[in-house]
C-alpha cells in the first residue's frame, strides 16, 4: 500500500484519460469513439460530461490519432498489441500532469455528472484507487487512480497480467455505487445495443395525463 501526504478532503486537481484504445471487434472494428449517437460521436458525449469535472483531459488511442488530437492531447500504449485497458491506464498514469488520474471509456455517453464529486467523497488518506459500481457489477474502466500506482502497474503488465480486477484487488480500493443512475455505465458494445439506446434516448417523453410531451 502506498501512503501519501495530501488530504483527500481538499479539492486537488485531477487529470482524466479517455480510454479509446480497444479493437471494438463487436462494432465491426469501427473506432468506437467515432460511432455516432444522436448525431454526435460518442467521444463528444463523453467530453461534454467529463470536462467540467477535471483539470486536464487526455485521450488514449492507438488509431484515429489525428482526429482525436483535434479534441485533446493523445497518448498511445507503450505496446501497440492491444493489451487492454491496463495498458491504457499505464500510459495515462505516465503522461498525466496531476497525481490523481480519472479513467473513463470512450463509449460512455451517460457518464455521471457527479462522478468526481462522489469519488472525492470516498477517498481516505490510504486510498490508492476508487472504482465505480453500477449496483450489480464493478465498472473497472471508470476509476480514479493515484500516480504512485504506476510502478506496480508496469510490473504487472510485464508479468503478463491483463485482468484489471485482479490488479485492482492488490491495492487499497474504494468502491462507489451509482445504482441510482441505471444508464450511467450502459454497454454500447454492438450496433444493436447502440441502436436500442439511441431509440430510448430520442423517444418522446410521455406524460400520463397529457400524452406525448416532447
Amino acid at each position: 500500500m502506498t501512503s501519501r501526504s495530501e488530504s483527500p478532503s481538499r479539492l486537488f486537481p485531477v487529470s482524466a484519460v479517455i480510454l479509446a484504445g480497444g479493437r471494438a471487434t463487436r462494432m465491426g472494428g469501427e473506432d468506437k469513439g467515432w460511432v455516432a449517437l444522436a448525431g454526435r460521436p460518442l467521444i463528444d458525449h463523453v467530453l461534454a460530461r467529463l470536462r467540467p469535472q477535471v483539470d486536464e483531459v487526455l485521450i488514449n488511442a492507438n488509431r484515429s490519432q489525428a482526429r482525436y488530437q483535434a479534441l485533446a492531447p493523445v497518448i498511445s500504449d507503450d505496446n501497440n498489441d492491444y493489451l487492454g485497458p491496463l495498458a491504457g491506464m499505464q500510459a495515462g498514469l505516465a503522461a498525466a500532469r496531476h497525481d490523481w488520474v480519472l479513467f473513463v471509456p470512450c463509449d460512455g455517453p451517460a457518464l455521471p455528472l457527479d462522478l468526481m464529486s462522489r469519488f472525492r467523497a470516498a477517498l481516505t488518506p490510504d486510498t490508492e484507487l476508487v472504482v465505480a459500481h453500477d449496483g450489480d457489477w464493478l465498472q473497472p474502466v471508470v476509476a480514479l487512480l493515484h500516480k504512485s500506482l504506476l510502478p506496480s502497474l508496469t510490473a504487472a503488465l510485464a508479468e503478463g497480467e491483463r485482468k484489471i480486477d485482479i490488479w485492482f484487488a492488490r491495492h487499497n480500493m474504494a468502491v462507489v455505487s451509482f445504482a441510482d443512475q441505471p444508464d450511467a455505465f450502459i454497454n454500447l458494445n454492438s450496433p444493436a445495443e447502440l441502436a436500442a439506446y439511441e431509440a430510448r434516448l430520442l423517444a418522446p417523453a410521455i406524460d400520463p395525463q397529457q400524452g406525448v410531451t416532447s
